[in-house]
């Protein structure tokens, strides 16, 4: 098969695209022929070795943690999908690979593409909606949400999420993206290149973070509101300390982060990393079906350009998500 894989830690350049050994599935896995996958910040992070003190896959490593496909093969121990299924999943980290032709990942992280969208727009659900579902499980109709960075990946998702909920949401981006974040259920939208949503805000009941901006983010929570958020800072922290001290620190840090929340503000806080699932991938399926959730895809990349994709990533300016299109459609 054709994928795009590192042979090194370091920039963009390190990506090539080369003809590795198709996997293997075991018993409980399916094999999928992917048509197209999705670029997250955190494969940047990974390729540049941030990820390494935990997460270390020999090389080559294929990257890529969303796909959009067909199944080709099941395992002998599969019992709900078949050969022919299209469908899509974010993976399990240690399957991870999806930048590539074909691609294992067991049958319970997998769900049913929405049959209504596309591959391309498919592959920029599962990672995002994923991570949004899981921020936003404790919020409830009536209750006040801000989601950082809405106009990201995970933000444009939470946000329809979130207001499909019931929820008031409020939202912060640059002008550019004011009309794009409105026209996904957006109450109120802060620029924040002219304002500091901390002096805007206050009785938040949620905010999903996805800067790291723990602390203004506590600021505007009311006494019991939550804070999820889903970047640790293990990117400076390897820079700073290495692989190995760098995740380290960052557990000590958001243990504190925890600990200190809630002992001095009352605020629950938490560090979220999206769990692979089946059953909550058929939930996004039955909301994009219903007409309340759809993908924002910004650009479609080529495999063969992988490294222009990744360059376009790092410049932190994508509306939604950026797709490779493993397979022409």
């Amino acid at each position: 098969m054709r994928a795009a894989c590192i042979r090194a830690y370091g920039g963009p350049e390190e990506l090539k695209v080369e003809d590795l050994p198709d996997p293997t599935p075991g018993p409980k896995d399916v094999l999928i022929e992917v048509h197209a996958a999705a670029i997250n910040p955190v494969d940047c992070k990974m390729r540049g070795g941030a990820m390494r003190g935990f997460l270390r896959k020999p090389f080559p490593f294929v990257l890529g943690a969303d796909l959009s496909g067909v199944v080709r093969e099941v395992g002998a121990k599969c019992t709900r999908l078949k050969p022919g299924d299209e469908v899509y999943t974010s993976p399990h980290h240690s399957q991870l690979g999806t930048y590539a032709e074909l691609a294992v990942v067991r049958e319970d992280h997998v769900g049913l593409k929405p049959p209504s969208l596309t591959h391309q727009e498919a592959a920029g659900i599962p990672l995002a909606g994923l991570t949004a579902w899981d921020c936003l499980t404790p919020l409830e109709a009536g209750q006040r949400a801000l989601i950082l960075a809405g106009s990201g990946g995970v933000g444009t998702l939470a946000i329809q999420l979130a207001k499909e909920r019931g929820a008031h949401v409020i939202t912060t981006c640059s002008e550019r993206n004011t009309e794009l974040v409105r026209s996904l259920g957006a109450d109120e939208v802060i620029d924040y290149t002219k304002q500091d949503f901390a002096d805007e805000l206050s009785e938040i009941d949620l905010v999903l973070d996805s800067l790291g901006d723990w602390a203004h983010a506590k600021k505007v929570l009311r006494r019991g509101g939550r804070l999820r958020t889903i970047v640790s800072g293990l990117p400076d922290a390897t820079k700073r300390y290495g692989p190995y001290v760098g995740p380290l620190t960052v557990g000590v840090n958001t243990a504190g982060l925890l600990l200190g929340s809630f002992v001095c503000q009352g605020v629950r806080a938490s560090s979220v990393l999206r769990q692979p699932s089946a059953a909550n991938l058929d939930e996004l399926t039955k909301r994009v079906e219903a007409g309340t959730l759809r993908p924002v895809v910004d650009r479609v990349f080529p495999l063969d350009e992988i490294v222009a994709a990744h360059e376009y990533s790092e410049t932190g300016r994508a509306r939604g998500k950026i797709v490779i299109a493993v397979k022409a459609e």
